[in-house]
């Protein structure tokens, strides 16, 4: 592992202060008592202490050049404040470089000084937290009158598994004319951070009626309402590690009217490895909303790999590459149906488990690759929230949309396969758009039968009649389901990045879905990938020296260290 982007060691130490406005800031610790508090203006970033480093051995050393530069700093008996620069591009082999991807931030303290040779040890006083320090969540202040809506499990049993889907159907509170939706928080129960890892709002049919509020259902289960199948709309999406969003002040989420949500389904995904028992948990989402509408509603498209067994990774993989196309075919037939002109992406939420590691979301046109329309190069699982685009991109008909996910499976043993559980995987982006128009997935499944080629698989049991599907040829699969004889392979690195390049290669089959079930004419097709003449390049990264603070590449960030302490001080000698 290299060196992390931001290690934050803070000593005792009486320093001086000057005043700054910083409008981010983000908690460190469960208790709220460390803090950091950010800004950015243009393109520079400010931190200096002294810069050290540490390495496998977490031996802490000075590091020869050195980044960080101290600009103000204040204590008293019960604050510590310190603000520090640093250039986001150092050419320091022990820096990491600060871009839009997740930032770990690593902080520890002790309340006597650190000296050279002497490391005084934090105990307790440490943690990490996961920001984005280039595109933070952004927030706006809302009128304390305005209405908003309360969706929350009431006293849902969490089962003592690994994991449990939990849906829930709501009523939309009744308005009598069109209003918008300009903000949604997660209301997560204490306690519960760790455990609910995601929920998804769905928008149903509008011929239900309330007899499907009575109850809450365990999702994807054979006894579910046949109600909640009518739910396939994603109208909001909300994961672990992610704060409220707030929806730019020329969209909103229209409720209200005949074509809007009038009955939702909530979904909750509820991760318990440690199989915890007798767990209630009373977790929803909190939806702001206006009379005051916006000028355009706003949409979701789900986009990346569709969910299933298809999409499946070998074990003892350092990087492997899976794929899930929006394809032209669909964007085409669906926005010369809808919106010709096009639809403008304003967020994207990059959405994988735990063996995640980086997600990008990539957009061509008519052969040429576009910049990046979101990326995360240092996923975290426990941290996944809607990115704020820094300018809204329109995607046109006939273009493409490529989820492309890294995975790591160093210390798996078997196949990862696509599915529910935090154990399996996902690669999927929730695009956040304007005009809504009626396209609610577009996604891809890779060809099962040609990826069991790969390992010498020659034919199957027809008709289908168990799922998994049996494996009648070769003798060594023999009456093997395709999942058993996929484990069964005899999977090395070498095997492992030749699968990789043979399924990158395969066509797809295009689901293309409208609202209430519906689908567009392309669903259920295969679909060649895009060709990509003209890839597109990325700017080279320009290191700043230490002496260059003036330079117009300079990027500054100015970052405040907020700590808050409930003990007092030591007032003895600072060792």
């Amino acid at each position: 592992m290299g060196p992390w982007p931001l290690l934050l060691l803070l000593f005792g130490g009486l320093l001086a202060v000057s005043g700054r406005h910083y409008p981010h800031s983000a908690v460190l610790d469960g208790a709220s008592r460390y803090r950091l508090s950010w800004a950015h203006q243009g393109s520079s970033i400010a931190f200096r202490l002294e810069d050290y480093f540490t390495n496998a051995d977490r031996t802490l050393k000075k590091d020869p050049q050195q980044d960080y530069h101290l600009e103000y700093a204040v204590e008293n008996s019960t604050h510590t404040i310190l603000t520090f620069s640093r250039q986001l591009h150092t050419c320091d082999p022990n820096d990491k470089s600060i871009t839009e991807s997740t930032v770990r931030v690593i902080w520890a303290y002790h309340d006597r000084d650190f000296r050279d040779g002497v490391q005084n040890y934090h105990g307790s006083n440490r943690g990490t937290k996961s920001l984005r320090l280039l595109n933070p969540e952004k927030t706006a202040i809302i009128a304390p009158s305005l209405p908003y809506f309360d969706l929350t499990n009431q006293d849902v049993p969490i089962p003592d598994k690994d994991t449990t889907y939990w849906c829930q159907m709501f009523k939309i509170p009744t308005l009598h004319k069109k209003h918008h939706v300009i903000k949604v928080e997660p209301l997560i129960q204490k306690g519960h951070e760790n455990m609910v890892h995601h929920i998804l709002l769905y928008q149903c049919s509008s011929s239900l009626n309330d007899s499907v509020l009575d109850y809450g259902h365990e999702c994807y289960h054979p006894n579910m309402p046949d109600s909640f199948l009518t739910c396939e709309t994603v109208i909001f999406s909300w994961a672990i590690g992610g704060e409220g969003f707030t929806y730019p002040p020329h969209v909103g989420l229209s409720i209200g009217t005949a074509p809007d949500p009038q009955y939702a389904l909530m979904e909750v995904h509820y991760d318990n490895p440690s199989y915890v028992e007798g767990m209630i948990d009373n977790s929803g989402l909190r939806l702001f909303y206006t009379p005051d509408l916006r000028s355009y509603d706003a949409g979701v498209i789900e986009a990346g790999l569709w969910v299933s067994l298809f999409h499946n990774i070998p074990p003892g993989m350092p990087d492997f590459m899976s794929e899930g196309h929006c394809t032209l075919e669909c964007l085409e037939e669906a926005l010369d149906a809808e919106r010709p002109s096009g639809i403008h992406v304003f967020a994207v939420l990059l959405h994988a488990h735990l063996a995640g590691r980086a997600i990008r979301m990539r957009h061509f046109r008519k052969g040429d690759e576009q910049q990046l329309l979101a990326y995360d190069d240092d996923f975290d699982f426990n941290f996944q929230e809607f990115q704020y685009l820094k300018e809204e991109r329109t995607i046109l008909p006939g273009d493409n949309l490529v989820t492309e996910c890294h995975y790591s499976t160093l210390d798996r043993s078997h196949m990862t396969w696509g599915g529910l559980s935090t154990r399996n995987e996902m690669c999927l982006s929730y695009l956040l758009y304007y005009p809504r128009i009626n396209l609610t997935r577009c996604a891809s499944i890779p060809d099962i039968m040609e990826q069991l080629q790969f390992i010498g698989v020659k034919e199957i049991y027809r008709p289908v009649r168990t799922w998994p599907f049996i494996i009648k040829s070769p003798k060594q699969y023999k009456n093997l389901s395709f999942m058993d004889a996929m484990n069964k392979f005899k999977w090395s690195r070498k095997q492992g990045l030749s699968y990789n390049d043979f399924v990158l290669k395969l066509p797809v089959n295009v689901r293309c879905s409208k609202t209430d079930n519906a689908e567009w004419t392309i669903q259920g097709m295969m679909a060649s990938l895009p060709e990509i003449e003209r890839p597109y390049r990325t700017e080279p990264v320009v290191c700043s020296s230490t002496s260059c603070l003036n330079c117009n590449l300079f990027l500054i960030l100015l970052i405040v260290l907020y700590i808050s302490t409930t003990a007092p001080r030591n007032s003895g000698p600072f060792v």
